[in-house]
């Protein structure tokens, strides 16, 4: 049976290209590439050596909690930095978090107001002041739906990498 192998990207709709293109780039460092030769506004990110990101212009309605998770090499100077953009939203997911692999999840919105989940490696080091800060709480977020359906583990994680040593 075919199966997929992995993500080469995600399109993301905004009401803006260049506004959100530059959040993007200078804000989570994307390096633009070339695009094809659509009839519409897009531009594309490299992301790593095998995924992207494409930004698409469209009248849309932004999802409340459908999102993407992109991994980041410093989550303590994006922490600083979205919460000075006022871009933390922690309406959809709750609070920014410490996940019981180790790894820290914050919720931002971009220009556009796609929710984007920046996630740090479960063996980041993590500023100690962030966890005083009024928009980080313990724990996992709980919707207080009491419905436990699916795949669950004491032992997951978002990260199926390699653990640093």
């Amino acid at each position: 049976m075919a199966r997929a192998v992995r993500i080469n990207h995600v399109t993301l709709i905004v009401d803006n290209l260049e506004e959100a293109g530059e959040f993007y780039e200078k804000e989570l460092g994307l390096e633009p590439l070339p695009a094809f030769n659509f009839d519409y506004p897009v531009l594309f990110f490299k992301i790593n050596e095998e995924q992207q990101l494409h930004l698409s212009e469209w009248e849309d309605t932004p999802s409340f909690r459908g999102h993407i998770c992109m991994q980041v090499d410093d989550i303590n100077s994006l922490f600083y930095r979205m919460k000075e953009l006022d871009a933390i939203d922690i309406k959809p997911w709750g609070h920014v978090r410490r996940l019981p692999d180790g790894a820290m999840q914050m919720f931002v919105r971009d220009p556009s107001g796609n929710l984007v989940e920046l996630s740090s490696h479960p063996d980041a080091e993590i500023d100690p002041k962030i966890f005083d800060d009024e928009l980080y709480k313990e724990g996992l977020y709980e919707s207080k739906r009491n419905d436990y359906r699916g795949l669950k583990s004491d032992d997951a994680s978002l990260y199926h990498g390699e653990k640093k040593k």
